[in-house]
C-alpha cells in the first residue's frame, strides 16, 4: 500500500539518505557484534548487555523501516522550478514581526525537516502555513496560542 508523499528539499532528502546509508551499512554492523558479544557472556535469560542490543537492533530496525518508507514516496521540490517572488516549499522568508518588532528568517521545509531552533519550519505548522503562496509587501495572520500574530513578508529567496 503506497503511502502518503512526503515533500523534500533537495537537502533533506539527502540527509535522509546519508541516514539511511549509515543505518544500514554502520548502525547495523555495530549492532550485531554488540550482540555477538552479550551472547559470549552465557545465559540470556539474566543478560542485560544482551537485552540493551535487542532493544538497540529493534530501534535501528525501525527506523530503517520508517526512512525507506517515506523515501519510497517522497517528491523532491525542484528550486530550479521555483520563482523568488512567491513563498514555496524551498525558500527562504524574511519576516518583519509587529508584536516584538524584530525581522526573522525562516526555511519553509517539509514536516520532516522541520527544526525550529534552526528557523526551519514545516510547510504544515501555522507559520508555514499562512505564508505559503503569499508575496513580499503581504501582511499574513498567524493564530497561535498566545494570540495572532501579525508578520509582513520582507523579501523570499530560494534557500
Amino acid at each position: 500500500m503506497a503511502g502518503k508523499p512526503m515533500v523534500l528539499t533537495p537537502d533533506g532528502y539527502k540527509k535522509m539518505t546519508d541516514e539511511l546509508d549509515y543505518l544500514k551499512n554502520t548502525k547495523r554492523v555495530e549492532v550485531k557484534e554488540s550482540l555477538a558479544i552479550a551472547r559470549s557472556f552465557g545465559d540470556l535469560s539474566e543478560n542485560s548487555e544482551y537485552d540493551e542490543a535487542k532493544n538497540e537492533q529493534a530501534k535501528v530496525e525501525s527506523r530503517i523501516n520508517e526512512l525507506e518508507e517515506i523515501l519510497k514516496n517522497v517528491v523532491i521540490v525542484n528550486e530550479d522550478e521555483l520563482s523568488g517572488d512567491t513563498v514555496n516549499l524551498g525558500m527562504t522568508v524574511k519576516v518583519y514581526d509587529e508584536e516584538f518588532d524584530e525581522e526573522v528568517e525562516y526555511n519553509i521545509v517539509g514536516s520532516n525537516e522541520a527544526d525550529p531552533l534552526k528557523n526551519n519550519i514545516s510547510d504544515q505548522s501555522p507559520i508555514g502555513i499562512a505564508l505559503l503562496g503569499k508575496h513580499v509587501d503581504e501582511i499574513v495572520e498567524v493564530e497561535a496560542p498566545s494570540g495572532v500574530i501579525k508578520l509582513k513578508i520582507l523579501e523570499i529567496k530560494k534557500s
